[in-house]
């Protein structure tokens, strides 16, 4: 299945059933008179989070959605049914923008979330709504409300606790797959990948969602390569790894890189906790080793700590997935701890 997390679509609700202009008049019925009811109200365009789905492909081939149209009031007060809704249905994380894409319309968070995009036109009142005591006969009813229309734009940023991030070819996709029970593409020849991956951790008791992210390039953020679209999907992680190739010349130039990046993208990622990995230790000397590792923490500056891993041999994998664990509990407890927090109430003013 093809990996999709963006989406233009358009959307209309329905519009509102007309009224009906009728009269009673029936043998040995004493009071007849107007009796035109009133039209149904037109569907509504919901957007519903929904379990199963972990892309927007269903948007590739409809790109229309339509409420339908309430029913028309007819005689003997009998009112129009209501539209039928038109549901988006649309996978955990993904968010609803407005046509410039700029203002966020509804974010989808949690399984069973529902948000009325548009909302369906009422529909008109029939001829009995107007009898009065001086107008006995109304002869008029009232059209539906017409719908509203839109286009909105469908973005899905994955939810995972922990992102894998690097240049291409750093090794993200053997280290998912020597942590989780995830099959990415891996390979003994250069290449990156193409669309993000997620897989479950498993570190003692504890359990979390870890992501792979396509590779990142200097000029990502301008466009260049496959661009940095895809760290959306790492922008509600607790924690990112940081995983730097060994293997390469200037393992310092390629941290900066990365970080480079993720400083242009914004968003928060810059200041997100961060595990920095040496990977690829296994193709190393001891002497290699510690004189990149001592490259690479300069370049990470002082306070940070080195971690010397191999995906492919497994060394130092269980520690990074305990420290990974360990951010992701703290940052959760210190996100509850805020919002179970009483607010401030002001005191008494004369």
């Amino acid at each position: 299945m093809k990996f999709l997390d963006e989406a233009k679509v358009y959307i209309r609700s329905g519009d509102g059933g007309a009224g009906s202009v009728s009269f009673l008049r029936e043998k040995f019925r004493e009071f007849g008179g107007p009796d035109g009811g009133d039209g149904g109200k037109g569907g509504d365009v919901v957007v519903e989070c929904v379990d199963g789905l972990n892309t927007l492909i269903d948007y590739r081939f409809q790109q229309h959605f339509k409420a339908r149209t309430g029913m028309h009031g007819m005689g003997r007060n009998r009112h129009g049914f209501n539209g039928e809704d038109a549901i988006l249905k649309v996978p955990v994380g993904t968010q609803v923008f407005d046509e410039e894409g700029e203002t966020m319309i509804a974010d989808m968070t949690r399984v069973g979330q529902r948000i009325v995009l548009l909302k369906g036109g009422n529909g008109g009142f029939g001829n009995a709504h107007f009898k009065t005591s001086t107008n006995r006969a109304p002869r008029h009813a009232n059209p539906g409300q017409e719908g509203v229309e839109a286009w909105i734009w469908l973005r899905l940023k994955l939810i995972a606790d922990a992102g894998l991030v690097g240049l291409p070819n750093a090794g993200k996709s053997t280290f998912l797959a020597a942590t989780s029970a995830a099959k990415p593409k891996i390979a003994d020849y250069p290449f990156t990948t193409l669309t993000p991956g997620l897989g479950v951790v498993s570190v003692d008791a504890r359990t979390f969602v870890l992501a792979d992210i396509p590779g990142l390039i200097e000029g990502a953020s301008e466009g260049l390569g496959l661009g940095d679209r895809f760290l959306g999907h790492v922008e509600r992680c607790r924690t990112l790894i940081h995983l730097v190739d060994g293997t390469q010349e200037d393992v310092a130039e390629a941290y900066n890189v990365v970080r480079g990046e993720l400083e242009a993208y914004g968003a928060g990622l810059e200041d997100k906790p961060e595990i920095l990995c040496l990977n690829k230790c296994d193709a190393l000397s001891e002497e290699e080793r510690k004189e990149k590792a001592k490259a690479l923490k300069k370049a990470a500056g002082r306070g940070s700590t080195v971690h010397l891993i191999s995906g492919v041999t497994g060394e130092g994998i269980s520690a990074i997935l305990h420290l990974a664990a360990d951010a992701i509990a703290a940052a959760n407890a210190a996100e509850k701890a805020e919002s179970e927090a009483p607010e401030e109430e002001e005191g008494w003013r004369p």
